[in-house]
């Protein structure tokens, strides 16, 4: 799988967002997600789907795009999280980002439609994480060949996607 860059380490602390894995709990990486649909509203406000759309350079998302793409994170992280609480150490997909936005017209799609689905997937992450014992947040999932990464780091991880793309979803906005 050339190309797939690798994940960030269990104790990663973002560079450009500043959060900080170690620091995180499950309970505030939870809290992060469910608030996702609040932190949209407050970040996208009542932009017009055109101010959505606009990319601030041929090569960059647009919001909207980064809208979708959180909803997407949602669902593939609700998938993980119940994979690693439930399978022996799967092997995950990767999400291959840019070409679900490209495929699935990222750029095209409504964006009320995307923040009602944005908030349903978010409440369904957040029950599957509500579902982890203890114990489950041990448990380990692989992606590339020795990537090996934690529960605990799944939900933290979707955390992370959260709170930086929310950042990026700002700066789209704040380019026009």
């Amino acid at each position: 799988m050339s190309g797939i860059p690798p994940l960030a380490a269990e104790d990663h602390t973002c560079t450009g967002c500043g959060l900080s894995y170690p620091e995180l709990t499950l309970d505030t990486a939870r809290a992060i997600i469910g608030s996702l649909p609040d932190a949209v509203d407050a970040v996208a406000g009542s932009a017009s789907g055109p101010d959505l759309r606009r990319r601030p350079a041929p090569d960059r998302w647009s919001a909207l795009e980064y809208l979708v793409h959180l909803r997407d994170v949602c669902v593939t992280y609700t998938i993980r999280v119940h994979r690693a609480r439930t399978e022996d150490r799967p092997v995950l997909e990767p999400m291959l980002n840019d070409l679900r936005a490209r495929r699935f017209r990222y750029n095209d799609r409504p964006p009320e439609g995307v923040r009602a689905e944005l908030a349903a997937c978010a409440a369904g992450l957040g029950d599957e994480i509500g579902r982890l014992t203890p114990a489950d947040c041990e448990r380990v999932v692989t992606r590339l060949p020795g990537e090996h990464r934690t529960a605990r780091w799944l939900v933290r991880q979707a955390a992370h996607e959260v709170t930086h793309h929310l950042e990026d979803i700002r700066r789209c906005l704040s380019a026009g």
